[in-house]
């Protein structure tokens, strides 16, 4: 069974590249799985990566380098035993350590694994951003790699690529270096495919460090169950726009540079809308998926923003969402999963006080 660990920060495009090398894998008649890890407790990506052949598991509550190695452990324990795949993709949470991952791995005793080379994404776009807001993390990211892969460049200035690439060069000399689009799948992309075929090199061990403390990230995550009603897919993708276009002003206000990820997605029952936002500047992406026939009808939202209080970011949140459905007509019950501690506390395992809080029916004429 062979892992390939796809990292980088929140927003880097990891699912997407994910989702274009599992359908390659496939076609080539490789049995596939796919371990996402949110830093919500709210599962999003699931569903977007599940296609016929590849089996995709979601670990939530935590990051895979820092709370979730039980979890791991037994996730990967079970595709082996029930799935017996050929490749396990990886998808870490945007603020895991990709390095510490494959050294908990190596050390869970499970049979015949190989590893490829970590690959680190980075979104040329914001990287100068990122190396002034945490800049330790960021670092740490980039020298957990072997391959290092600069996307997104073809809505990226080329001066923009050209001084990620130095500033990578630097950090890490000894990485290989990919510049692509992982949306258009350029031929930059295929040499991907082929370095993800060779073995990969392990690391000396390092100190292990802390990677929630060190993202200086707050987290929020809800799930909004919407009872069915008239509403199209134009008026849907306009939904989610506006949302995310709302969330991005107010939280710009309290940290003009802010970088991180805010996702949305919306299911209605022939439709589905996903959307997200990675930092204060970038104009906010959504994209009507293809119809489904869907059972549940629901809007997910994760976030993961850098130097915003949770408070603020649970008030920002919940106000634009719930005000614009009550707008829109919808009748709607929240389930929301939160922790009772702070983001230090919950990096060390600590949920004594965790609680599920299930919010009331709300009505529009209520």
């Amino acid at each position: 069974m062979k892992v390939m660990i796809i990292g980088g920060f929140l927003g880097s495009g990891k699912t997407t590249t994910i989702l274009k090398i599992s359908r390659q894998l496939s076609n080539a008649g490789k049995k596939t799985a796919i371990i996402v890890n949110e830093i919500g407790e709210i599962g999003l990506d699931g569903d977007i990566l599940t296609r016929p052949g590849i089996v995709t598991e979601e670990l939530t509550s935590g990051c895979i380098c820092c709370t979730l190695r039980i979890s791991m452990q037994y996730t990967l324990q079970t595709l082996e035993e029930e799935f017996m795949p050929d490749v396990v993709i990886i998808e870490p949470t945007g603020i895991a350590f990709p390095g510490q991952i494959r050294e908990e791995i190596e050390t869970m005793g499970l049979s015949e694994l190989s590893f490829a080379p970590i690959v680190t994404l980075i979104d040329p776009g914001r990287f100068g951003t990122e190396a002034k807001q945490i800049p330790r993390f960021i670092e740490t990211q980039i020298k957990d790699a072997e391959v290092l892969c600069i996307n997104k460049i073809d809505v990226t200035p080329v001066e923009t690529v050209l001084a990620a690439e130095k500033m990578l060069y630097e950090m890490n000399p000894e990485a290989r270096i990919l510049k692509f689009s992982a949306k258009h799948e350029d031929e930059q992309f295929e040499k991907l495919l082929l370095h993800l075929a060779v073995p990969g090199f392990k690391k000396p061990s390092q100190e292990k460090k802390n990677s929630i403390e060190l993202s200086e990230v707050s987290a929020y995550s809800a799930l909004y169950t919407l009872e069915p009603r008239e509403f199209s897919p134009e008026e849907s993708v306009r939904f989610v726009e506006e949302n995310l276009q709302t969330i991005q002003d107010r939280v710009r206000k309290l940290n003009p540079e802010f970088i991180g990820h805010v996702k949305l997605s919306m299911k209605l029952p022939k439709s589905a809308v996903k959307g997200s936002v990675t930092s204060s500047k970038e104009v906010p992406q959504v994209e009507l998926l293809p119809a489904l026939e869907n059972e549940n009808i629901e809007l997910r939202l994760l976030s993961a923003i850098t130097k915003v209080s949770k408070y603020k970011l649970i008030e920002i949140i919940e106000s634009t969402i719930e005000g614009n459905l009550e707008k829109s007509g919808f009748v709607f019950e929240k389930e929301v999963h939160e922790h009772g501690t702070d983001a230090h506390a919950e990096s060390h395992g600590e949920h004594e006080n965790e609680q599920i809080c299930k919010v009331n029916i709300y009505r529009k004429d209520d």
